[in-house]
């Protein structure tokens, strides 16, 4: 793909997500110049389209404005040019401007390092029309019923909110009981009292300055964050609406506030989500270039091994074999981090669970701060699950990091892997089965937990760190896990007596998950057969072009589409095709293997991947898929399959 046409593929795609934005949205350059916008700008303010252009100068969007009257009457270009002259000095700008149709704007904008600023423009005419609403309901009640605060009373404390009503000094003069709960008081114990008094030195100074605007006479809109009792952080979204009389005199104000720490806890959950949506795209890309050097390097390991057999040569193997074990560990690793980030589908297979937890010692040993150790222990047994090895690498290192988190101060985490037989008694409490089970505990010597929070541990969102730097879905998806797996997770913990927390999953007797099915002595081999091998990068294709050979097959090599095209169309002998799913261009190894069938149905083919394109949700290739880096037998195997078929 061209530079150029990667650089407008980006901003193609920039653009489709500004305009899933539901505000307006404009960034102009140091010269005054439309760099973005989206869809949801011109419709709110009705801008024409041909405007709708990178380039197109600011002045032309105030000439719009001022000549439908969006700024007063004037001549256009003294309020245009006002207004250019403004805008070129860059400076932060915040302000509401109402429009001849009756619309409530609120534009905001900052200047950009480079030079330029970025705008955004919200309809805020609803909020408006409800703040003056409230304001004048308020005020109307209030002077109607001043002599009948029982009846004011009743119907606040009913609604879900909080509300209360700041006299001069300022001084609390009502308060609902929700109100006065968030605060730890009593309606009796507030009223009267100085909102100094009851709010606290640590978090009256951040909310002085919004309550002194408010007896100006201004709407207020603010967030606040208050520590409750037991440490938890609440966040707080208030309005402070004046209490004005008909001469323009501030009474008072009134206060109307939400609890929306669980819209913030949601907002932080869903960017977290979105961030392993991106780590899980790059892992793919790094996959794809790391699994073709795994390629070259294991082909030619392999190569050299067989060559090593000679009598000239009688050490060789023992120099070969470690490189190629590190090799193969190297390109199981990118699986694993390719899994653990993209949060493949469920692929549940039997998984001897004594190798799956050793590979992970030394995953995870380079996560741990120097004064933090981790030992894996396996029983005599190995007790063999049906799980999806990626779901529970995923869970073991959600709870090392978890283990890791909670000790501070260093000290030891152990993974313990064992058999445990559960007895109908002990069944039923957990929601399993009765019957034998593999346990994989994850012990740690932190801080350890209180019972409120041991209780919680499993809860969605529910999280002991600062708000913004954990998610709160840690330990829920390792339950999720466990109960797919068909058995369950538990949390054992006391304050300065560390945490286990214990993984159960059901004995599989199927014993199909021993050894590897890719390498094999007996290997298939070809019979001169004639191969048309697709693969652009050429170190890859002459690897894989050697086994091939190696294997007993004659080998035509390509590294481009069309020319593959042509071949199988002029040359009859050709017998198979195995291609690279990642092409240059704008081709791709599917759109190769599907043309070819059309010109040669009959054509056997297999396709090569450094990593997975797509998503859990789509259909799986319709011909066999080799995952690099792959060995001869799987090689040997997969062609022999394709050419009998």
């Amino acid at each position: 793909m061209e530079s150029g046409d990667l650089e407008r593929e980006r901003l193609d795609l920039l653009q489709a997500a500004l305009d899933h934005i539901n505000q307006g949205f404009s960034v102009f350059d140091a010269q005054l110049q439309l760099v973005a916008w989206n869809r949801q700008l011109f419709e709110m303010l009705e801008f024409p389209l041909h405007l709708a252009r990178r380039g197109a100068p600011l002045s032309a969007f105030l000439e719009v404005n001022a000549a439908r009257g969006e700024y007063g009457p004037g001549d256009v270009a003294e309020l245009v040019a006002r207004r250019v002259e403004r805008a070129a000095l860059f400076e932060p700008h915040s302000f509401e401007r109402v429009r001849p149709d009756g619309q409530v704007v609120l534009v905001t904008g900052a200047p950009l390092p480079s030079g330029g600023f970025v705008t955004t423009y919200t309809d805020i005419t609803r909020e408006r029309e409800q703040q003056a609403n409230l304001e004048r309901t308020v005020a109307e009640r209030t002077r109607q019923l001043r002599q009948s605060e029982d009846w004011l009373r009743l119907v606040t404390d009913n609604v879900p909110a909080l509300v209360a009503y700041v006299g001069p000094g300022p001084v609390y003069r009502f308060a609902n009981r929700r109100y006065a709960k968030w605060f730890d008081q009593t309606v009796e114990s507030m009223v009267g009292r100085p909102v100094a008094d009851i709010i606290g030195p640590a978090l009256y100074p951040e909310l002085e300055p919004h309550i002194m605007r408010a007896f100006e006479g201004k709407a207020v809109s603010y967030e606040y964050t208050r520590t409750r009792a037991g440490g938890r952080v609440a966040h707080m979204r208030s309005t402070l609406i004046p209490d004005r009389t008909l001469d323009g005199r501030t009474l008072g104000c009134f206060v109307l506030s939400l609890d929306v720490t669980e819209h913030k806890r949601s907002e932080a959950a869903l960017a977290q989500a979105r961030r392993m949506e991106a780590v899980g795209q790059l892992s793919g890309g790094l996959a794809h270039d790391f699994n073709n050097l795994l390629t070259i390097i294991i082909g030619n390991v392999l190569a050299l091994r067989r060559k090593a057999d000679a009598p000239a040569m009688p050490d060789l193997s023992g120099h070969i074999d470690p490189i190629l074990q590190a090799a193969q560990r190297g390109a199981d690793l990118t699986r694993r981090l390719l899994a653990f980030a993209r949060g493949e589908a469920s692929d549940a297979r039997p998984v001897r669970l004594s190798s799956l937890l050793s590979g992970m010692e030394g995953l995870l040993s380079g996560s741990l701060p120097r004064g933090l150790t981790l030992s894996v222990t396996v029983g005599e047994r190995d007790p063999v699950a049906r799980v999806d090895p990626a779901e529970l690498e995923n869970a073991l290192v959600n709870l090392v990091l978890n283990a890791r988190d909670a000790s501070p101060d260093g000290g030891n985490i152990s993974l313990v892997l064992d058999e445990t037989e559960i007895a109908a008694a002990d069944a039923e409490p957990l929601g399993l089965v009765p019957g034998p089970y593999a346990r994989i505990r994850v012990k740690d010597t932190g801080h350890g937990m209180s019972e409120d929070v041991r209780r919680q541990a499993f809860d969605p969102f529910f999280s002991t760190k600062p708000f913004g730097t954990g998610s709160g879905l840690g330990l829920p998806t390792v339950y999720g896990f466990a109960r797919r797996a068909g058995g369950c997770a538990t949390v054992e913990s006391r304050p300065g007596h560390g945490t286990t927390v214990a993984l159960f999953l059901p004995l599989s007797r199927d014993e199909d998950a021993a050894g590897d099915p890719h390498e094999c002595a007996d290997a298939p081999r070809g019979a001169g057969e004639l191969i048309l091998l697709v693969e652009d990068e050429p170190d890859v294709a002459d690897v894989v072009r050697e086994q091939l050979c190696a294997l007993g097959y004659a080998v035509l090599v390509t590294g481009e589409a069309d020319d593959a095209l042509d071949l199988v169309t002029q040359i009859a002998d050709i017998r198979a095709v195995l291609s690279d799913i990642v092409m240059p261009g704008q081709s791709s190894g599917l759109a190769l293997a599907e043309a070819i069938g059309n010109r040669r149905p009959d054509l056997p083919i297999a396709l090569m991947s450094g990593y997975r394109e797509g998503t859990a949700s789509e259909a799986p290739p319709a011909w066999p898929v080799l995952a690099k880096p792959f060995t001869t037998g799987l090689l040997a195997r997969t062609m022999s399959e394709i050419l009998s078929s």
